[in-house]
């Protein structure tokens, strides 16, 4: 595995040992929490990365951030950078940090700058093709 420096933080490029793919889903994505639609997408990507399943992100444009509250967790991978979280009111506790974006990711990943993914469990419906989700998960 290849590593590298960046501000201190360990960087590492994916690689044979943890590969990342990141493609284009065709199918109509669409996320709700209590009965409030809070992204509809047909423009989503599927991040494929290591052992994990795969994780839509929804393009900004297709989130409405006005259902979604910035909260003050962030988190740090070294295969794509800093994270920042959003809670979902309308969902209680179930739905905080309930969505997750890379605004700044590490170049390997710069298809998903600033698009948005969530976690299943925290939200009440999510539609769409979701492909090989029983795989362990991590953020």
């Amino acid at each position: 595995m290849k590593t590298e420096n960046r501000k201190e933080k360990s960087v590492r490029l994916p690689g044979p040992d943890h590969p990342i793919s990141i493609e284009r889903n065709p199918a109509r994505v669409v996320v709700s929490v209590a009965g409030r639609v809070v992204a509809d997408s047909r423009n989503t990507l599927t991040l494929r990365e290591a052992t994990y399943p795969p994780v839509q992100y929804i393009p900004p444009e297709d989130v409405d951030f006005s259902q979604l509250e910035r909260t003050d967790r962030v988190t740090y991978c070294p295969h794509k950078g800093d994270c920042n979280y959003y809670s979902i009111p309308a969902g209680g506790k179930k739905s905080v940090n309930a969505m997750w974006s890379y605004e700044d990711p590490f170049p390997a990943v710069e298809a998903i700058r600033g698009h948005i993914a969530f976690y299943p469990e925290r939200v009440d419906e999510r539609a769409g093709q979701f492909p090989d989700v029983t795989k362990d998960r991590a953020d």
